[in-house]
Protein backbone atom coordinates (compact mmCIF):
# COMPACT_ATOMS: atom_id res chain seq x y z
CA UNK A 1 0.00 0.00 0.00
CA UNK A 2 1.53 3.53 -0.98
CA UNK A 3 2.73 5.89 2.12
CA UNK A 4 3.54 9.25 1.84
CA UNK A 5 4.80 12.29 3.76
CA UNK A 6 5.99 15.96 2.33
CA UNK A 7 8.34 18.15 4.15
CA UNK A 8 9.09 21.92 3.95
CA UNK A 9 12.26 23.90 5.00
CA UNK A 10 12.76 27.41 4.44
CA UNK A 11 16.05 28.33 2.78
CA UNK A 12 15.70 31.94 2.36
CA UNK A 13 18.97 33.69 3.02
CA UNK A 14 19.26 35.56 6.55
CA UNK A 15 20.35 38.70 5.22
CA UNK A 16 20.59 40.81 1.90
CA UNK A 17 21.75 39.16 -0.67
CA UNK A 18 22.21 39.87 -4.32
CA UNK A 19 19.50 38.62 -6.61
CA UNK A 20 20.86 36.98 -9.52
CA UNK A 21 20.01 36.26 -13.02
CA UNK A 22 20.19 39.47 -15.00
CA UNK A 23 23.50 41.14 -16.16
CA UNK A 24 24.99 44.44 -15.47
CA UNK A 25 22.65 45.41 -12.85
CA UNK A 26 23.34 45.66 -8.79
CA UNK A 27 20.47 44.02 -7.49
CA UNK A 28 21.11 43.66 -3.68
CA UNK A 29 17.57 42.51 -1.96
CA UNK A 30 15.80 45.24 0.13
CA UNK A 31 13.30 42.64 1.78
CA UNK A 32 11.77 39.14 1.73
CA UNK A 33 8.67 39.34 -0.51
CA UNK A 34 8.10 35.35 -0.31
CA UNK A 35 9.67 32.59 1.05
CA UNK A 36 12.36 30.25 -0.66
CA UNK A 37 11.61 26.92 0.13
CA UNK A 38 12.66 23.60 -0.05
CA UNK A 39 9.73 21.01 -0.23
CA UNK A 40 9.88 17.65 -0.66
CA UNK A 41 7.67 14.72 -0.85
CA UNK A 42 8.56 11.03 -0.32
CA UNK A 43 6.51 7.79 -1.52
CA UNK A 44 6.83 3.99 -0.42
CA UNK A 45 5.66 1.46 -1.81
CA UNK A 46 6.56 -1.62 0.33
CA UNK A 47 10.59 -1.64 0.38
CA UNK A 48 10.86 0.63 -2.74
CA UNK A 49 10.92 5.05 -1.92
CA UNK A 50 11.03 7.95 -4.56
CA UNK A 51 11.78 10.96 -3.06
CA UNK A 52 10.90 14.29 -4.81
CA UNK A 53 12.73 17.67 -3.89
CA UNK A 54 12.34 21.15 -5.10
CA UNK A 55 13.98 24.18 -4.51
CA UNK A 56 13.23 27.86 -5.02
CA UNK A 57 16.73 28.28 -6.18
CA UNK A 58 18.23 29.49 -9.90
CA UNK A 59 20.15 26.47 -9.76
CA UNK A 60 21.92 23.47 -7.84
CA UNK A 61 24.83 22.15 -8.91
CA UNK A 62 25.56 18.48 -9.50
CA UNK A 63 28.06 18.51 -6.48
CA UNK A 64 25.49 19.97 -4.15
CA UNK A 65 22.76 17.69 -5.56
CA UNK A 66 25.11 14.16 -4.93
CA UNK A 67 26.20 15.49 -1.13
CA UNK A 68 22.30 15.91 -0.35
CA UNK A 69 21.51 12.49 -2.26
CA UNK A 70 24.08 10.77 -0.77
CA UNK A 71 23.26 12.02 3.24
CA UNK A 72 20.06 11.24 2.63
CA UNK A 73 21.38 7.74 1.81
CA UNK A 74 23.01 7.30 5.04
CA UNK A 75 20.47 8.54 7.05
CA UNK A 76 17.13 6.79 5.04
CA UNK A 77 18.68 4.08 2.48
CA UNK A 78 16.76 5.50 -0.63
CA UNK A 79 19.35 5.24 -3.07
CA UNK A 80 20.39 8.37 -4.63
CA UNK A 81 19.00 7.29 -8.29
CA UNK A 82 15.46 7.38 -6.18
CA UNK A 83 16.19 11.00 -5.46
CA UNK A 84 15.47 14.19 -7.46
CA UNK A 85 16.28 17.21 -6.81
CA UNK A 86 15.25 20.31 -9.00
CA UNK A 87 15.54 24.13 -8.57
CA UNK A 88 12.26 26.25 -9.75
CA UNK A 89 14.87 28.52 -11.48
CA UNK A 90 13.64 32.17 -9.87
CA UNK A 91 15.69 34.93 -10.41
CA UNK A 92 14.82 36.88 -7.68
CA UNK A 93 17.26 34.68 -5.27
CA UNK A 94 20.69 34.53 -4.50
CA UNK A 95 23.88 33.12 -6.86
CA UNK A 96 24.35 29.30 -6.02
CA UNK A 97 27.01 28.51 -8.86
CA UNK A 98 29.69 30.68 -10.36
CA UNK A 99 29.62 30.65 -13.62
CA UNK A 100 32.27 31.08 -16.30
CA UNK A 101 30.98 33.68 -18.00
CA UNK A 102 30.29 35.64 -15.03
CA UNK A 103 34.18 35.42 -13.53
CA UNK A 104 34.85 38.49 -14.56
CA UNK A 105 31.92 40.51 -14.13
CA UNK A 106 32.29 43.21 -11.70
CA UNK A 107 28.58 42.95 -10.87
CA UNK A 108 27.74 39.57 -9.99
CA UNK A 109 29.04 38.21 -6.73
CA UNK A 110 30.75 34.25 -6.62
CA UNK A 111 27.85 32.13 -4.69
CA UNK A 112 28.38 32.69 -0.73
CA UNK A 113 29.81 29.39 0.26
CA UNK A 114 28.02 29.71 3.90
CA UNK A 115 24.59 30.48 2.02
CA UNK A 116 25.21 26.99 0.15
CA UNK A 117 26.03 24.76 2.99
CA UNK A 118 23.24 26.48 4.94
CA UNK A 119 20.94 25.61 1.94
CA UNK A 120 22.57 22.11 1.52
CA UNK A 121 21.48 21.20 5.51
CA UNK A 122 17.95 22.44 4.90
CA UNK A 123 17.82 19.58 1.82
CA UNK A 124 18.84 16.85 3.61
CA UNK A 125 16.27 18.02 6.56
CA UNK A 126 13.72 17.92 4.42
CA UNK A 127 14.46 15.00 2.73
CA UNK A 128 15.12 12.74 5.83
CA UNK A 129 12.07 14.49 7.49
CA UNK A 130 9.66 13.28 4.54
CA UNK A 131 10.87 9.92 4.64
CA UNK A 132 10.40 9.24 8.10
CA UNK A 133 6.96 10.46 8.15
CA UNK A 134 5.08 8.03 5.91
CA UNK A 135 1.84 7.84 6.19
CA UNK A 136 -1.33 5.73 4.55
CA UNK A 137 -1.87 7.77 1.16
CA UNK A 138 -3.10 7.13 -2.11
CA UNK A 139 -2.10 8.71 -6.22
CA UNK A 140 -3.54 9.92 -9.06
CA UNK A 141 -2.32 11.56 -12.22
CA UNK A 142 -3.60 13.79 -14.73
CA UNK A 143 -2.42 17.01 -16.18
CA UNK A 144 -3.92 20.32 -17.55
CA UNK A 145 -3.38 22.22 -20.41
CA UNK A 146 -2.31 26.00 -19.40
CA UNK A 147 -2.23 28.83 -22.03
CA UNK A 148 -1.93 32.43 -21.09
CA UNK A 149 1.39 32.30 -18.80
CA UNK A 150 3.93 32.47 -21.26
CA UNK A 151 5.28 31.03 -24.64
CA UNK A 152 8.05 30.30 -26.69
CA UNK A 153 10.24 33.45 -26.28
CA UNK A 154 12.56 33.18 -29.73
CA UNK A 155 9.13 33.09 -31.73
CA UNK A 156 5.75 33.97 -30.52
CA UNK A 157 3.92 31.06 -32.73
CA UNK A 158 7.02 28.78 -31.84
CA UNK A 159 6.95 25.17 -30.06
CA UNK A 160 5.34 25.43 -26.49
CA UNK A 161 4.35 22.89 -24.10
CA UNK A 162 1.08 23.83 -22.21
CA UNK A 163 1.13 20.51 -20.41
CA UNK A 164 1.32 21.08 -16.66
CA UNK A 165 2.22 17.80 -14.92
CA UNK A 166 0.29 17.05 -12.17
CA UNK A 167 0.57 14.10 -9.16
CA UNK A 168 -2.44 14.56 -6.95
CA UNK A 169 -1.35 12.55 -3.31
CA UNK A 170 -4.06 12.26 -1.35
CA UNK A 171 -3.96 11.22 2.69
CA UNK A 172 -5.83 8.03 2.91
CA UNK A 173 -7.62 8.77 6.25
CA UNK A 174 -9.32 12.02 5.23
CA UNK A 175 -9.31 11.70 1.52
CA UNK A 176 -8.33 15.36 0.67
CA UNK A 177 -4.82 16.09 -1.10
CA UNK A 178 -1.72 16.07 0.77
CA UNK A 179 0.28 16.78 -1.71
CA UNK A 180 0.54 17.93 -5.21
CA UNK A 181 3.27 17.81 -7.57
CA UNK A 182 3.37 19.88 -10.37
CA UNK A 183 5.73 19.57 -13.65
CA UNK A 184 5.40 22.82 -15.57
CA UNK A 185 8.00 24.23 -18.55
CA UNK A 186 8.10 28.05 -18.13
CA UNK A 187 10.89 30.80 -16.68
CA UNK A 188 10.21 32.26 -13.44
CA UNK A 189 11.01 35.76 -14.72
CA UNK A 190 7.64 38.10 -14.56
CA UNK A 191 9.77 39.85 -12.27
CA UNK A 192 13.20 41.94 -13.38
CA UNK A 193 15.73 43.69 -12.95
CA UNK A 194 14.09 46.41 -11.01
CA UNK A 195 12.60 44.21 -8.35
CA UNK A 196 14.77 43.86 -5.33
CA UNK A 197 12.90 41.49 -2.92
CA UNK A 198 13.67 38.12 -2.65
CA UNK A 199 10.54 35.82 -4.13
CA UNK A 200 10.37 32.58 -6.06
CA UNK A 201 7.80 34.79 -8.57
CA UNK A 202 4.83 33.07 -10.10
CA UNK A 203 5.11 29.94 -8.86
CA UNK A 204 4.79 31.11 -5.51
CA UNK A 205 0.98 32.20 -6.65
CA UNK A 206 0.88 29.20 -8.35
CA UNK A 207 1.10 27.01 -5.42
CA UNK A 208 -1.24 29.25 -2.82
CA UNK A 209 -4.00 28.92 -5.20
CA UNK A 210 -3.50 25.53 -4.75
CA UNK A 211 -3.08 25.43 -0.92
CA UNK A 212 -5.86 27.92 -0.74
CA UNK A 213 -8.11 25.82 -2.14
CA UNK A 214 -6.99 22.65 -0.29
CA UNK A 215 -5.43 23.59 2.34
CA UNK A 216 -2.45 21.65 4.39
CA UNK A 217 -1.48 20.08 1.14
CA UNK A 218 2.09 20.84 -0.08
CA UNK A 219 3.45 21.69 -3.76
CA UNK A 220 6.28 20.35 -5.21
CA UNK A 221 7.11 22.57 -8.25
CA UNK A 222 9.34 21.02 -10.77
CA UNK A 223 10.31 23.03 -13.83
CA UNK A 224 9.94 21.59 -17.10
CA UNK A 225 12.04 22.04 -20.22
CA UNK A 226 11.91 25.43 -20.41
CA UNK A 227 14.92 27.06 -21.90
CA UNK A 228 13.08 28.96 -24.53
CA UNK A 229 10.18 29.70 -22.71
CA UNK A 230 9.00 32.68 -20.50
CA UNK A 231 5.94 34.80 -19.86
CA UNK A 232 7.65 37.86 -22.08
CA UNK A 233 4.86 38.32 -24.68
CA UNK A 234 2.35 37.65 -22.12
CA UNK A 235 3.08 39.95 -19.18
CA UNK A 236 1.61 43.28 -18.89
CA UNK A 237 4.31 44.72 -16.49
CA UNK A 238 7.30 43.60 -14.39
CA UNK A 239 5.62 43.42 -11.11
CA UNK A 240 4.29 41.12 -8.07
CA UNK A 241 0.34 41.91 -9.48
CA UNK A 242 1.43 40.29 -12.55
CA UNK A 243 3.42 37.43 -11.06
CA UNK A 244 -0.07 37.14 -8.88
CA UNK A 245 -2.23 37.11 -12.37
CA UNK A 246 0.26 34.86 -14.41
CA UNK A 247 0.82 32.47 -11.14
CA UNK A 248 -2.77 31.62 -10.15
CA UNK A 249 -4.06 31.17 -13.81
CA UNK A 250 -1.54 28.23 -13.63
CA UNK A 251 -2.87 27.61 -9.92
CA UNK A 252 -6.57 27.61 -10.94
CA UNK A 253 -6.20 25.28 -13.93
CA UNK A 254 -4.55 22.77 -11.85
CA UNK A 255 -7.18 22.72 -9.03
CA UNK A 256 -9.94 22.94 -11.21
CA UNK A 257 -8.07 19.75 -12.97
CA UNK A 258 -7.75 17.94 -9.67
CA UNK A 259 -11.30 18.68 -8.33
CA UNK A 260 -12.33 16.67 -11.31
CA UNK A 261 -10.78 13.67 -10.41
CA UNK A 262 -13.31 10.88 -10.24
CA UNK A 263 -14.01 9.50 -6.81
CA UNK A 264 -12.01 6.17 -7.11
CA UNK A 265 -9.77 7.17 -9.70
CA UNK A 266 -6.70 7.02 -7.57
CA UNK A 267 -4.40 4.46 -6.12
CA UNK A 268 -3.32 2.83 -3.39
CA UNK A 269 -0.71 0.22 -5.06
CA UNK A 270 1.86 1.91 -7.00
CA UNK A 271 4.91 0.73 -8.74
CA UNK A 272 8.18 3.09 -7.54
CA UNK A 273 11.80 2.63 -9.08
CA UNK A 274 14.31 4.81 -10.42
CA UNK A 275 17.01 4.59 -12.33
CA UNK A 276 19.92 7.09 -13.70
CA UNK A 277 22.85 6.88 -16.14
CA UNK A 278 25.89 9.52 -16.96
CA UNK A 279 26.10 9.95 -20.55
CA UNK A 280 29.19 12.00 -22.26
CA UNK A 281 27.96 15.70 -24.12
CA UNK A 282 30.06 17.13 -26.80
CA UNK A 283 31.53 20.43 -26.00
CA UNK A 284 31.29 23.71 -28.39
CA UNK A 285 33.63 25.26 -30.25
CA UNK A 286 33.69 28.83 -29.57
CA UNK A 287 33.93 31.92 -31.94
CA UNK A 288 37.36 33.58 -31.81
CA UNK A 289 37.71 36.32 -30.26
CA UNK A 290 37.43 38.45 -33.48
CA UNK A 291 34.06 37.09 -34.87
CA UNK A 292 32.25 37.53 -30.91
CA UNK A 293 33.35 41.05 -31.58
CA UNK A 294 31.33 41.67 -34.24
CA UNK A 295 28.51 39.67 -33.52
CA UNK A 296 28.28 42.06 -30.57
CA UNK A 297 28.19 45.23 -32.49
CA UNK A 298 26.18 44.05 -34.69
CA UNK A 299 23.80 43.10 -31.61
CA UNK A 300 24.39 46.29 -30.05
CA UNK A 301 22.99 47.95 -33.60
CA UNK A 302 20.08 45.54 -34.16
CA UNK A 303 18.93 46.71 -30.39
CA UNK A 304 18.98 50.23 -30.60
CA UNK A 305 17.21 50.27 -33.87
CA UNK A 306 14.05 48.10 -32.22
CA UNK A 307 14.10 51.08 -29.39
CA UNK A 308 13.87 53.49 -32.05
CA UNK A 309 11.18 51.51 -33.90
CA UNK A 310 8.83 51.26 -30.83
CA UNK A 311 8.57 47.70 -31.70
CA UNK A 312 7.19 46.19 -28.35
CA UNK A 313 8.66 44.88 -25.09
CA UNK A 314 8.87 41.65 -26.06
CA UNK A 315 10.84 41.78 -29.60
CA UNK A 316 12.97 44.53 -27.73
CA UNK A 317 13.65 42.19 -24.79
CA UNK A 318 14.66 39.28 -27.33
CA UNK A 319 16.91 41.79 -28.69
CA UNK A 320 18.33 42.75 -25.14
CA UNK A 321 18.75 39.27 -24.60
CA UNK A 322 21.00 38.76 -27.84
CA UNK A 323 23.11 41.60 -26.51
CA UNK A 324 23.52 39.71 -23.25
CA UNK A 325 24.24 36.78 -25.37
CA UNK A 326 26.70 38.30 -27.49
CA UNK A 327 28.45 39.92 -24.68
CA UNK A 328 28.76 36.49 -23.12
CA UNK A 329 30.07 34.85 -25.59
CA UNK A 330 32.84 36.94 -25.91
CA UNK A 331 33.97 36.60 -22.59
CA UNK A 332 33.98 32.56 -23.04
CA UNK A 333 36.00 33.67 -26.54
CA UNK A 334 38.75 34.70 -24.05
CA UNK A 335 38.42 31.48 -21.93
CA UNK A 336 38.72 29.69 -25.09
CA UNK A 337 41.74 31.10 -25.71
CA UNK A 338 43.10 30.34 -22.46
CA UNK A 339 42.10 26.42 -22.39
CA UNK A 340 39.27 27.42 -19.53
CA UNK A 341 36.42 26.48 -21.75
CA UNK A 342 38.14 22.89 -22.71
CA UNK A 343 38.86 22.42 -18.77
CA UNK A 344 35.14 23.48 -17.81
CA UNK A 345 33.98 21.38 -20.39
CA UNK A 346 34.89 18.15 -18.81
CA UNK A 347 34.35 18.79 -15.62
CA UNK A 348 30.46 18.92 -16.50
CA UNK A 349 30.32 15.42 -19.27
CA UNK A 350 29.36 12.97 -18.21
CA UNK A 351 26.11 14.49 -16.72
CA UNK A 352 23.40 12.50 -15.67
CA UNK A 353 20.11 12.00 -16.97
CA UNK A 354 17.34 10.01 -14.89
CA UNK A 355 14.44 8.36 -14.54
CA UNK A 356 11.44 8.22 -12.17
CA UNK A 357 8.64 5.35 -12.17
CA UNK A 358 5.80 6.13 -9.66
CA UNK A 359 3.27 3.57 -10.81
CA UNK A 360 1.65 4.09 -14.85
CA UNK A 361 4.05 7.68 -15.07
CA UNK A 362 7.24 8.43 -15.74
CA UNK A 363 9.23 11.70 -14.09
CA UNK A 364 12.60 12.33 -16.45
CA UNK A 365 15.07 14.58 -14.66
CA UNK A 366 17.59 16.38 -17.21
CA UNK A 367 20.22 18.76 -15.30
CA UNK A 368 19.80 21.65 -17.65
CA UNK A 369 18.22 24.91 -19.13
CA UNK A 370 17.04 22.81 -22.21
CA UNK A 371 14.71 23.78 -25.25
CA UNK A 372 10.70 22.40 -24.43
CA UNK A 373 11.46 20.70 -27.97
CA UNK A 374 13.13 17.95 -26.28
CA UNK A 375 10.34 17.60 -23.57
CA UNK A 376 7.88 17.14 -25.58
CA UNK A 377 9.88 14.34 -27.75
CA UNK A 378 10.48 12.39 -24.70
CA UNK A 379 6.67 12.83 -24.09
CA UNK A 380 5.83 11.80 -27.63
CA UNK A 381 8.14 8.66 -27.89
CA UNK A 382 7.71 7.71 -24.16
CA UNK A 383 6.13 4.30 -23.33
CA UNK A 384 3.18 5.84 -20.87
CA UNK A 385 2.70 9.40 -19.73
CA UNK A 386 5.81 10.97 -19.23
CA UNK A 387 6.82 14.40 -17.28
CA UNK A 388 9.93 16.03 -17.86
CA UNK A 389 11.88 17.84 -15.28
CA UNK A 390 14.47 20.28 -15.87
CA UNK A 391 17.17 21.64 -13.64
CA UNK A 392 17.26 17.93 -11.77
CA UNK A 393 20.36 17.18 -10.07
CA UNK A 394 22.28 19.25 -11.58
CA UNK A 395 23.13 22.09 -14.07
CA UNK A 396 25.83 22.77 -17.29
CA UNK A 397 26.76 26.15 -17.70
CA UNK A 398 24.08 27.20 -19.98
CA UNK A 399 21.47 25.90 -22.20
CA UNK A 400 21.10 22.91 -24.17
CA UNK A 401 19.54 24.35 -27.71
CA UNK A 402 18.09 22.47 -30.53
CA UNK A 403 20.48 22.82 -34.05
CA UNK A 404 18.12 24.98 -35.01
CA UNK A 405 18.80 27.63 -32.59
CA UNK A 406 22.16 26.78 -32.27
CA UNK A 407 22.84 27.81 -36.29
CA UNK A 408 20.90 31.09 -35.30
CA UNK A 409 22.63 32.23 -32.99
CA UNK A 410 21.15 34.35 -30.00
CA UNK A 411 20.85 34.31 -26.11
CA UNK A 412 20.86 31.31 -25.44
CA UNK A 413 22.75 29.61 -28.37
CA UNK A 414 25.92 32.15 -27.26
CA UNK A 415 26.51 30.39 -24.33
CA UNK A 416 25.64 26.97 -24.40
CA UNK A 417 29.04 25.00 -23.43
CA UNK A 418 27.50 22.00 -25.23
CA UNK A 419 26.79 21.24 -28.63
CA UNK A 420 23.20 21.09 -29.56
CA UNK A 421 23.20 17.08 -30.58
CA UNK A 422 23.49 16.98 -26.72
CA UNK A 423 19.91 17.46 -26.40
CA UNK A 424 19.21 14.19 -28.46
CA UNK A 425 21.69 12.12 -26.79
CA UNK A 426 20.25 13.25 -23.35
CA UNK A 427 16.96 12.30 -25.21
CA UNK A 428 17.53 9.12 -26.28
CA UNK A 429 19.13 8.56 -22.66
CA UNK A 430 16.09 8.96 -20.30
CA UNK A 431 14.01 6.95 -23.33
CA UNK A 432 16.46 4.15 -23.01
CA UNK A 433 16.12 4.32 -19.06
CA UNK A 434 12.61 4.44 -19.67
CA UNK A 435 12.50 0.92 -21.61
CA UNK A 436 15.20 -0.59 -19.09
CA UNK A 437 12.39 0.57 -16.31
CA UNK A 438 9.86 -1.27 -18.40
Amino acid sequence: MLQAAASIQDITPQKPVFLVGYPHVERTSTGVHDPLLASALCMADGPNRILLISLDLIFITAGAARRCRNAIKQATGIPPEHILISATHTHSGPPTVDYLVWKNDPIVPPADPEYLAFVEDKIIQAGIQAATRLQPARLAVTSSQVEGVGCNRLNRQGPMDWEAGILCVYAAASGQPMAVIVVYGMHPTVLHEDSREISSDFPHYTRLAITEKFPGAAVIYHNGPSGNLSPRYDVKAQTFAEAERLGRKLGQSITQTIAAIPPGASVETVILRGKSRLVELPPRQFLSVAEAEKKLVQARETFERLKREKAGHGPVRTAECVVFGAEEALALAHAQEKGLTRNLARQYSPAEAQVLQIGDCFLAGLPCEIFCEYGLEIKRRAPRQAFVISMANGELQGYIVTPEAEAAGGYEAAWALFQAKSGQIMTEAVLSLMKDLG
